[in-house]
């Protein structure tokens, strides 16, 4: 079976979720830096769960396969003063679990909240990718992205 035959779901996540998607955030060499992946997790990421469920322009998401999270990406929706008052979308923290990489889920993610954003009336989707993952700027290329600005980042301690 490919990843495109798998059958998905995707949904608003909950908060039954939370160790899942810490797990998948941090499965990788830049999240193992960043995240606490503890039993039990630290009340920062509850209280950014409650933050982002009261935000009506932001969606964190998983996607299910045969009823497993098998990924997770957040959603933004920002409205601006440029493009003429236009919305634009943010995609942040995408995840696939190890098990489902190289199936297109990635693919099929991207494709989902690209169609979100149209949903909601965006102009325009844009993310950040680190500068030291290449194979994920191929893979965002593939799917139309451009990089068109330099991103910079002031980190607040």
């Amino acid at each position: 079976m490919t990843g495109t035959d798998l059958d998905l779901t995707f949904r608003d996540a909950m908060r039954a979720d939370l160790p899942r998607l810490v797990g998948l955030l941090a499965n990788d060499p830049l999240g193992q830096q960043r995240e606490r992946f503890e039993d039990p997790l630290p009340d920062c990421y509850h209280r950014a769960f409650d933050a982002i469920e009261r935000d009506p322009n932001n969606r964190l998401i998983v996607v299910e396969h045969d009823g497993a999270v098998i990924g997770t990406l957040q959603l933004t929706f920002i409205p601006n003063m440029t493009y003429q008052g236009g919305i634009r979308a943010q995609i942040e923290g995408v995840r696939v679990d190890d098990a489902y990489r190289s199936r297109q889920i990635g693919r099929r993610m991207f494709e989902w909240a690209i169609e979100e954003a149209r949903r909601h009336g965006c102009h325009m989707v844009q993310l950040t990718a680190d500068k030291t993952r290449p194979d994920a700027h191929r893979f965002y290329e593939s799917l139309g992205f451009t990089a068109s600005h330099l991103g910079m980042k002031l980190h607040l301690d």
